[in-house]
């Protein structure tokens, strides 16, 4: 198995229960009741205070020498399930609202302008305008990207956008939907391709099938074509996926990624070109010749994490039934150190995170999503500034 940056290495601590019942109301949150996770330990033996699990010999984090951030200032109040976030060269930024369908302009001064309802989206479940990303060239081609559940697939659409949405393109189509488990990550990576993530709809076999895009990390040009050097000649980045809603690249370009687990451990992993993850075969850690392990495991109580972004030598993962905001230190080498959890239970559920040009992360709660509990003014975006 691929075990090039310790990931193969024996969890810290002792393993979790078997999981003994499906996900059946799906990755964010409904369903699940994972056994408890018993504490962790460092490299060095001591009990870690987070109580995600990272491979022996990782660097620890967190603690006296990483302070916890200042507490957020809210920005926005009033949306409706933000999904992701994107930032236009200006500073301002294009943000999703997953059923309604709503393409929102938020200016770092907090004013909101409705950009567009996005044509063809159909929302239902977990499906609806998910992704959205700027093209790196944006000061060009004047690109923006989105990801949506239309009636019978899930599609990524380019448009131009000037003030407003034009000369519309459907890049890809056929990507498989369901009520649950729809990807809908985008992002543009340090070589300047788009990446998506999709989801293998509950359909658990498809994220093995290589010709199929479901379970999937697709990595493209602004075209919609596959980039030239793809592993497989097609979309395929990477496979063995259960449901990515998170993608990252740290200072020197590594690639990380949040997948939703099943009952046991929900993940950040190393993404690599080609390499299997594992899903339905292995969840967490399997130590199986073939599969990429995580880099970072969680108990789906503590995590089902979603957007991610990387600041300051951390990776900041949003997480929805944890309702809290994680931070995870990782070296030059791309490993995990010791994870802590932020802001635990005060915002509720967390889904969307962004680093902003000033260094800032926005933050987007889901507490309108039918599993939240809404507070007075949700679902917001909130304004974190990283600690070092």
């Amino acid at each position: 198995m691929t075990n090039r940056h310790g990931v193969g290495a024996a969890l810290l601590g002792a393993a979790l229960l078997a999981a003994t019942a499906s996900c059946a109301q799906g990755e964010e949150g409904g369903g699940r009741t994972p056994p408890p996770l018993p504490a962790a330990s460092d490299a060095a033996g001591a009990t870690a205070s987070a109580t995600a699990s990272v491979a022996a010999g990782a660097t620890p984090g967190g603690g006296e020498t990483n302070p916890t951030p200042a507490a957020p200032r809210t920005l926005v109040t009033g949306l409706t399930v933000p999904w992701a976030i994107a930032f236009l060269p200006g500073g301002d930024a294009l943000v999703t609202e997953r059923e309604s369908a709503r393409l929102l302009r938020v200016t770092p001064r907090g004013q909101v302008h409705e950009v567009a309802v996005i044509e063809g989206v159909s929302a239902s479940g977990e499906g609806g305008l998910l992704g959205v990303a700027v093209s790196p060239r944006y000061a060009a081609d004047h690109f923006v990207f989105v990801y949506f559940t239309a009636g019978n697939d899930n599609r990524i659409v380019r448009y131009r956008y000037d003030g407003r949405l034009s000369d519309r393109r459907v890049l890809v189509s056929g990507i498989p939907k369901g009520a649950i488990h729809n990807g809908g990550r985008l992002a543009f990576g340090p070589d300047g391709y788009l990446y998506a993530s999709t989801g293998e709809t509950g359909e658990r076999g498809m994220a093995q099938d290589k010709k199929s895009l479901g379970g999937k990390i697709l990595r493209m040009t602004a075209d919609g074509r596959p980039a030239p050097d793809n592993p497989f000649g097609t979309l395929v980045w990477t496979y063995g996926h259960r449901n990515v809603q998170g993608m990252a690249w740290d200072d020197r370009g590594h690639m990380y990624a949040t997948e939703f687990g099943q009952n046991t451990y929900d993940e950040i992993n190393l993404i690599e070109k080609g390499h299997n993850y594992g899903w339905p075969e292995v969840e967490g850690v399997g130590g199986r010749p073939g599969y990429t392990d995580p880099l970072l495991t969680w108990s789906t109580a503590e995590a089902s994490p979603s957007g991610l972004a990387y600041a300051r030598g951390a990776l900041w993962a949003a997480a929805l039934r944890g309702e809290r905001l994680w931070r995870v230190p990782v070296d030059g080498s791309g490993r995990a150190g010791r994870p802590a959890a932020l802001y635990t239970g005060e915002y509720g559920r967390l889904r969307a995170v962004a680093v902003a040009p000033d260094g800032t992360l926005w933050v987007g709660t889901s507490n309108k999503d039918g599993r939240g509990s809404p507070r007075d003014g949700d679902d917001r975006i909130l304004v974190v500034r990283p600690s070092s």
